[in-house]
């Protein structure tokens, strides 16, 4: 092996306790990784990996004339194997999922989504979504029911996601389950009359078709109840003309995307 290679294995070692430590870690004996450190051995192109990935840095890089290669380790930030990486659940964002618990309850159940389509410009979209507890996080499912052409077989999109209450305002985050390409924002006012009806807001997505144009829509949430038959409750959804006689006019308002005459940003209508 070249004595480039051992060089640079010997400076990656020093930022360890001990040499004793990086075997343990690296799952590898000490006479064995003792034969990469003195040249006398060159590791197998899979062991030259599990080096790479331990230390952090790319194969190429490893095999750098040393002067190259000290320089880029002392500009680049180091990272320490043997250091548990914090998961960020166990910060912040467990002190919001905590938080964003308290208030959601009376939010729980199904709903029947409006905005204007993403995809197909001029139609209104109907989708299905269930707000449900789940130990100790309101997840939820947005289900899609979309049907290319009359007479064929639906095709039903389902999104995933977390909901939070945090200061007044219901934040919703989701992805697309089937694909994974595809995750959207929605925000919405909370309800603060005794009986929930609807909630408005707004949506940041994506367009899903060749284009892939983020997007950001009004949106409106209406309550069904905390139970559904499901099956008739999606034989509803899909995309729907403006004028269709199914799509109250009152909807048709509360999702129209336009601007006031003194509105400097796409605003939530509440």
């Amino acid at each position: 092996m070249n004595e480039d290679f051992t060089r640079n294995l010997r400076l990656l070692c020093s930022y360890y306790k001990s040499i004793a430590e990086v075997c343990r870690r690296l799952d590898i004996n000490r006479p064995q990784f003792n034969r990469y450190l003195n040249g006398r051995y060159k590791p197998s192109a899979s062991t030259l990996r599990s080096f790479c990935e331990f230390f952090g840095v790319e194969e190429h890089e490893i095999m750098l004339p040393h002067s190259q290669f000290a320089r880029l380790i002392q500009v680049r930030p180091q990272s320490r194997a043997s250091e548990v990486p914090a998961k960020p659940e166990a910060g912040p964002l467990a002190q919001l999922g905590a938080q964003g618990m308290q208030g959601l309850e009376r939010y729980l159940g199904y709903y029947f989504e409006y905005y204007l389509s993403m995809a197909s410009p001029g139609r209104l979209l109907r989708t299905l979504v269930c707000l449900e507890r789940r130990g100790d996080q309101v997840y939820y499912q947005r289900t899609e029911r979309m049907q290319v052409r009359p007479g064929e077989r639906p095709n039903h999109n389902r999104y995933l996601g977390m909901a939070y209450f945090l200061t007044d305002r219901i934040f919703m985050v989701d992805y697309e389950s089937l694909n994974s390409h595809e995750m959207t924002q929605t925000i919405l006012f909370p309800s603060f009359k005794n009986r929930i009806s609807r909630l408005s807001g707004l949506k940041l997505g994506v367009s899903d078709n060749s284009e892939r144009m983020p997007c950001c829509a009004r949106v409106l949430f209406e309550y069904l109840g905390p139970e559904v038959q499901v099956r008739k409750a999606l034989a509803l959804c899909g995309a729907y003309e403006l004028d269709s006689p199914q799509i109250d006019e009152s909807v048709l308002q509360a999702v129209r995307n336009d601007l006031g005459e003194h509105e400097w940003h796409f605003r939530a209508r509440h």
